[in-house]
């Protein structure tokens, strides 16, 4: 599964966006216009105390929310003007996603929890089943494609989960504190794989509080009370300088 081909102008970008909750009679302002543009190919860490905004920014890159205000575009595309349907379908095909949680089902295989998201695009089951084992042997598990999650290791569970996020050939990986649930052998095993997919090609957005999880990435934005406090790129991961 080859990543994306480059093309012409930014992967996504936010313009002036704002997202306003209400908690009862209180306003809560949890993004006050950011702005920003992330490039194809670009390997990116949000990161944030709590309460700073960088979970409502992850939502709204990942098309599971919707800006109060402001313009979001996603390869050239106005994503915070489509309808519900066409937000599903962007999730769908174009993101992702990898949780701090893994999210597998339970009482299905490696194979079926991976090839799902072609299930829902409605692929034919051949194919499907083709994609998922070429996907579920790039993360190293071929072995394992007929093990139920209860059967797999944390390490392992979080390798379907970036197996299932990859089956699409989505615009961007977008991974949600994806070492949280693992101890720092292990989390450094993954995110070894985050800096292979990187490599070869893949744009990788990561949300993170952990400062030596941010250092793999060649972008971290730090956000504070809604704000861009700071936008840094490295000319490279970390792990390459050791």
């Amino acid at each position: 599964m080859p990543a994306q081909p480059a093309a012409a102008g930014p992967l996504l970008h936010l313009e002036d966006i704002v997202r306003t909750y209400w908690l009862g009679t209180t306003e809560v302002q949890a993004l006050r216009g950011v702005t920003l543009e992330i490039a194809h190919n670009e390997y990116v860490a949000i990161m944030g105390p709590s309460g700073s905004g960088k979970s409502t920014l992850m939502n709204l890159i990942g098309c599971l929310d919707r800006p109060t205000s402001g313009s979001y575009r996603l390869e050239g595309q106005p994503v915070s003007e489509m309808s519900d349907d066409q937000l599903a379908e962007v999730r769908n095909r174009r993101i992702g996603f990898v949780f701090q949680t893994f999210n597998l089902l339970p009482r299905s295989d490696v194979l079926h929890n991976v090839e799902l998201p072609l299930v829902y695009a409605g692929i034919p089951r051949a194919e499907r089943r083709e994609r998922a084992e070429q996907a579920i042997a790039r993360v190293g598990l071929a072995d394992r494609a007929r093990h139920r999650p209860n059967e797999l290791s944390g390490g392992q569970r979080q390798r379907v989960a970036i197996a299932r996020a990859l089956i699409g050939n989505p615009a961007i990986l977008l991974a949600d504190e994806p070492t949280g649930n693992l101890d720092s052998r292990t989390g450094a095993d993954i995110m070894a794989m985050f800096d292979e997919l990187y490599a070869s090609g893949q744009t990788v957005i990561l949300v993170t509080h952990e400062d030596d999880i941010a250092a793999h990435a060649r972008r971290t934005i730090r956000l504070r009370d809604g704000h861009i406090e700071s936008d840094v790129a490295r000319a490279a991961p970390a792990t390459a300088r050791q």
